[in-house]
């Protein structure tokens, strides 16, 4: 049996690989790693793998998918000589706006190769950037459509804005140029702004898990808050990457207070950016906008006043228009009035006079009828007494005694000449006297006792 070496194995594989493919073929593949050589070779490791929507849960909002890597279903190393390197990657930043880097797809011409030591390697040759900026739109396109499926891509943009705007949650990053000049803006504007920074990070690969950890921060206290703001000053292009995740863009939409966005690019709108309640294209042009809210609320303020001191004017007018009408009704009123009592007083002096004049006469004629009515009357009362007497006469001479005793009666006196009208008032041995009509009678008293 005639064996063969390894080198002389990898030769006819690689002899075989430059036969069967001899042309470059345009590839599609997901940068998986990406590193620059100090000689200035760019060393690639492209992947194809699946992709699927997991459905996931925070900060107590539900509906929130994130995109999870699936099965690798193809993987290969790539070169990109020196020679080629700095051509390249400034074709695809002029054409894309952003540096190749990990997680990208993209659409490289490449040769196939084989090295009996390295093994198998793709050598790129060229780059259609036009795909990768499709890929990317598709990808956002592809989020914006999910997050419209769910229900939940106007979410945010239908809470309405607290009025006054003034507690302010701000994502950020610490100490960032763009936080700074926010701040120094809405400070230098002389309204009072409360601004509390929840910082995150706002680049690379921890911007999606970062700001969804501020935002749940923000959510256990937002109480105390009326908006919340993520803003981002200038830099890189590529650093948007992070604020293009389905995650991202769901914990957005669903947020209970409403959210503001200032990224820092003219150019480029993150998914964040559709979902927002508010879209800005600055920091500083965010806090202009709550600046503007302020000077709005306050020329309604300032309106109000106005229309208060108008319609307080105008009530005041009213008021005396009314006043000055009831005076002149009082005043007429009273006029009449007066007029009325002075006609009646004098009706009543009039009635008063003559009820006079009539009783003058009345006691006139009174008067010279007086004398009659005394003499009538005295006779009378003469007449009366007269009768009277006679009556006291002849009742005098009923009583008198010598009458009763000739009735029968008889009257008994004591030895001193008391009347006896009791039966105990006699004395046994004492001497009475009874006198009656014809006589009087003397006697002894024996003994009494009563009836």
């Amino acid at each position: 049996m005639n064996a063969l070496s390894l080198s002389e194995l990898n030769g006819m594989v690689r002899q075989a690989l430059a036969l069967t493919f001899p042309d470059d073929y345009w590839v599609v593949a997901e940068i998986a790693e990406m590193r620059e050589a100090a000689a200035g070779h760019c060393y690639l490791e492209l992947v194809e793998k699946e992709e699927e929507m997991q459905q996931a849960s925070k900060g107590g909002r539900q509906n929130v998918y994130a995109t999870t890597a699936g099965k690798f279903k193809a993987r290969a190393k790539a070169n990109i000589w020196a020679n080629l390197w700095g051509r390249l990657k400034t074709k695809f930043f002029r054409t894309t706006g952003r540096q190749l880097e990990s997680g990208m797809k993209v659409l490289l011409k490449v040769q196939i190769s084989f090295h009996e030591q390295y093994g198998y390697s793709l050598n790129v040759t060229d780059i259609d950037p036009s795909y990768t900026l499709g890929e990317m739109a598709r990808r956002r396109l592809e989020i914006l459509r999910q997050l419209e499926d769910d229900g939940v891509l106007h979410l945010n943009q239908q809470l309405p804005l607290p009025r006054p705007l003034q507690r302010i949650a701000v994502i950020s990053a610490a100490g960032a140029a763009g936080y700074g000049d926010f701040c120094h803006q809405l400070q230098e504007s002389g309204f009072r702004f409360s601004v509390h920074l929840f910082p995150a990070t706002m680049q690379g690969i921890e911007v999606e898990s970062s700001i969804i950890n501020a935002l749940n921060q923000i959510a256990d206290e937002m109480e105390q808050w009326d908006c919340v703001v993520i803003i981002r000053g200038g830099g890189a292009v590529t650093d948007l990457n992070g604020f293009d995740t389905y995650l991202l863009a769901a914990n957005v939409a669903q947020f209970p207070l409403p959210v503001i966005t200032g990224i820092g690019h003219e150019r480029d709108e993150t998914i964040i950016d559709h979902v927002a309640h508010t879209h800005l294209k600055t920091p500083t042009a965010v806090a202009q906008y709550l600046i503007d809210q302020m000077q709005h609320e306050l020329e309604e303020v300032e309106d109000l006043e106005m229309r208060l001191i108008q319609q307080s004017a105008s009530f005041l007018q009213r008021r005396q228009a009314q006043f000055d009408s009831l005076a002149r009704r009082f005043e007429r009123s009273a006029y009449a009035f007066t007029h009325q009592q002075h006609l009646l007083l004098l009706k009543m002096a009039g009635q008063l006079r003559v009820n006079a004049l009539t009783l003058l006469e009345r006691q006139r004629q009174q008067q010279r009828l007086l004398p009659q009515r005394l003499q009538q009357g005295a006779e009378l009362c003469i007449s009366r007494q007269r009768q009277r007497l006679q009556l006291a006469e002849k009742s005098l001479q009923m009583a008198h005694p010598e009458r009763i005793l000739r009735l029968g009666f008889s009257i008994t006196t004591d030895a001193e000449g008391r009347l006896l009208r009791s039966y105990s008032q006699a004395k046994a041995g004492e001497t009475i006297t009874t006198q009656l009509a014809d006589g009087i009678i003397r006697s002894t008293v024996g003994h009494t006792e009563p009836s």
